[in-house]
């Protein structure tokens, strides 16, 4: 079984993207997202326009995680007209290429590692770190990671996380979240004033706040679930990171197209330059990969994977605040 730098290395033959595919998925992605944006945006019938929603919802998800690899650099690279493409989506979804690769980077530099900055992702801290805090430190930690902001991702990780908060701390640097919030909203107002306050909600709204949940959750489940294994950064390794704190996400076929083959995370962890519709070959093909740390999109996973709130060195597991608090 190949380890560390050796594994790393045995992946780079499947870093190479397929041209082809790749404009073939990015623009029927983006043609059918678009239709399903006018179907909910339209006013026909409102059942009609809320299914349409909820599909625009869906495919958005998709269409990010091809903007998440075009800013790894693993499809498209050099493309003026990919480039103009992804920086108007990544404004209209508030997540403006900036903000996302400078966060992401980091993410990916210093995935699960333990008493490092959470740019980039959820913060996590052990058992007795959390006891330690003071209790406002301990209510601000348990708000980010409450099931109801990540339930809330349009408004807590993409309007506020992404733009507002960057606007605030850094805006000179990132200039384009002011870019994004104004383009997001006009194009919200200008659904308002030609169609109506119906087909802004359901045509605007609804598939923000659907697709900015499923990314959020996501993204959380990604990296906090019960079987996840985490190290201090004095103990911290990459290969390791990626194959015992990055899960592989069981879903039907079906969801895996709507999510861009995410859920093979373990694969995209090791190496982010794999383009996304190779990851299922990569899982197949390679014995260190076919044996990963699970969670699903069942209720029962989901609630598990919201439940663990900090990581407990002396039981070498992630917990919830039941146990947390059973033995302080």
């Amino acid at each position: 079984m190949l380890q560390d730098k050796e594994l790393i290395l045995a992946t780079r033959k499947y870093a190479q993207e397929d041209r082809a595919t790749s404009w073939r998925v990015l623009l029927g992605t983006s043609f059918l997202l678009l239709a399903a944006y006018a179907g909910a945006i339209v006013n026909v019938h409102v059942v009609a326009q809320i299914a349409c929603a909820l599909l625009a919802g869906m495919i958005s998800v998709r269409m990010f995680i091809i903007y998440h690899d075009y800013l790894h650099g693993a499809i498209l690279r050099h493309s003026v007209f990919a480039k103009v493409i992804f920086t108007l989506y990544g404004m209209f979804i508030l997540a403006p290429s900036s903000i996302w690769k400078r966060s992401h980077d980091y993410h990916h530099a210093h995935n699960s590692k333990l008493y490092t900055s959470s740019i980039g992702s959820f913060p996590l801290t052990t058992k007795s770190k959390f006891l330690a805090a003071s209790k406002s430190d301990r209510r601000i930690y348990l708000f980010i990671r409450h099931p109801l902001t990540i339930a809330s991702g349009y408004v807590f990780v993409f309007l506020w996380g992404m733009c507002l908060r960057t606007l605030m701390k850094s805006g000179d640097k990132h200039i384009d979240a002011l870019f994004a919030v104004i383009f997001h909203y006009c194009i919200g107002i200008a659904i308002y004033l030609v169609f109506g306050m119906q087909s802004f909600l359901v045509g605007f709204l609804l598939p923000a706040l659907l697709s900015s949940a499923i990314g959020a959750y996501l993204f959380y489940a990604q990296h906090n679930f019960p079987s996840a294994m985490l190290k201090t950064k004095e103990d911290w390794n990459y290969t390791y990171a990626a194959l015992h704190s990055s899960s592989f996400i069981k879903m039907s076929k079906l969801m895996h197209w709507f999510t861009g083959n995410i859920g093979y995370h373990h694969i995209h962890h090791i190496n982010s330059r794999i383009p996304f519709y190779v990851l299922p070959r990569v899982f197949n093909e390679m014995k260190e990969f076919q044996h990963p740390l699970t969670t699903s999109l069942l209720p029962w996973e989901i609630y598990r994977c919201l439940r663990v709130k900090a990581w407990d060195p002396g039981q070498g597991k992630m917990v919830g605040l039941k146990e947390i608090y059973a033995t302080s």
